[in-house]
């Protein structure tokens, strides 16, 4: 018995080690994706009627003075904010005989009577908060720890490698990637880890005269600082602390702010390239995880520190945010498609229309999250 309890409830063991950081992570996420639709929901003059961490039967809540439920629910996989209309917590289009049945003061605040640019502001919020979440993240943390960093130099080549086959040689400096400017040995990854595959021209600098080289970067599998088995797209170059002249780049807070908002335009970027890549099967598969590889994951990063704990934080929300704006319903980018659509024909969509696109899109959120489920039990 001590010893099923010890691996339950040790730091070490299930609930403590992997689940708590793991409703940690995703509740963190999820509470300001949706804080985001209920400030400015609340901020266009939009009742609330519901604020849910989680879905299915509520666990603990409580009602505010505007009437508005705050809840959490027993499956903590998401959460929703419930306007004054919604029918659902999709927010999908109200029928006309639903909309006929609020009152007169219901109807006044009723997210579907709302002008466009109201309902708009009020869906975009959410992902535009997760990604704020992932600048707030990444200013603290580089104010607090700063961020190390190694000049853009080459200390080492692998035999056979593309960067050997295209000339690239020991001793060399990166200054462009693909037409853009490097200034740390991270830049040069960034741009190359995504793009395994692609012939990518890097301008070097060698005895003080700069020469264009062509290298296609391979797949190789990798070890990530969880110690996860990752793989990403090298052209076979190593730095070294001493030629990459190793140091921690400190910032003021003004500073570490522009880093932060620098820093997620790049993750965003990288994760949208990534997505395009796995559309058309340029990535592989068994990079795509659900809830229990993200419980993994967050068991190992809060083994690590509270920082990597937060930084996996930042990750997660901004892929939330990005899945969020894909076009497709019943996700934010799907409802904004329709308030495109309204905005141009100068007329809602129909109700036949959209119910179609709702079960449609309904229907390839769900295969999305069996296929990363089927992913975390058996495919990888």
């Amino acid at each position: 018995m001590n010893e099923i309890l010890h691996a339950l409830f040790s730091t070490e063991g299930f609930v403590l080690g992997t689940l708590v950081p793991f409703l940690f992570v995703l509740t963190v996420v999820v509470f300001v994706h949706e804080m985001g639709h209920y400030l400015i929901g609340r901020l266009c003059g939009i009742g609330v009627k519901a604020f849910s961490i989680g879905f299915g039967p509520e666990l603990i809540g409580f009602n505010d003075s505007h009437g508005t439920r705050w809840k959490l629910c027993a499956i903590p996989l998401g959460g929703y904010v419930k306007f004054v209309g919604d029918m659902n917590a999709t927010s999908s289009q109200p029928s006309a005989e639903d909309l006929e049945a609020l009152s007169d003061s219901e109807r006044e605040v009723a997210f579907h009577t709302q002008p466009i640019w109201k309902r708009a502001a009020t869906v975009v919020a959410g992902p535009l908060f997760n990604f704020l979440l992932t600048i707030v993240v990444f200013a603290v943390l580089f104010s607090v720890y700063g961020r190390p960093v190694l000049d853009p130099m080459v200390a080492q080549v692998t035999a056979g490698s593309p960067a050997d086959k295209a000339g690239i040689q020991p001793g060399d400096r990166f200054v462009r990637v693909d037409g853009s400017t490097v200034e740390t040995f991270a830049d040069v990854q960034r741009l190359v880890q995504g793009r395994a595959g692609d012939a990518i021209a890097f301008t070097m600098l060698r005895d003080g005269k700069e020469i264009t080289l062509t290298a296609t970067p391979v797949p190789m599998e990798q070890q990530d600082a969880l110690g996860n088995k990752i793989k990403v797209a090298v052209i076979g170059v190593v730095n070294s602390t001493e030629l990459g002249q190793a140091r921690i780049v400190t910032y003021n807070p003004v500073g570490a702010v522009g880093a932060a908002i620098e820093e997620t335009g790049h993750v965003i970027q990288r994760t949208g390239q990534f997505l395009q890549r796995f559309v058309v099967g340029r990535e592989d598969k068994c990079q795509l995880g659900g809830p229990i590889k993200i419980a993994k994951m967050s068991g190992q990063a809060a083994k690590l520190g509270f920082e990597w704990l937060v930084q996996l934080v930042a990750f997660l929300s901004v892929g939330i945010g990005i899945l969020n704006l894909l076009p497709i319903p019943p996700l934010d980018g799907g409802h904004l498609l329709f308030y495109g659509v309204e905005a141009v024909f100068r007329r809602p969509v129909s109700e036949q229309m959209m119910e179609m696109a709702y079960r449609t899109g309904l229907l390839l959120v769900l295969g999305f999250m069996g296929f990363v489920f089927w992913n975390d039990l058996f495919g990888c």
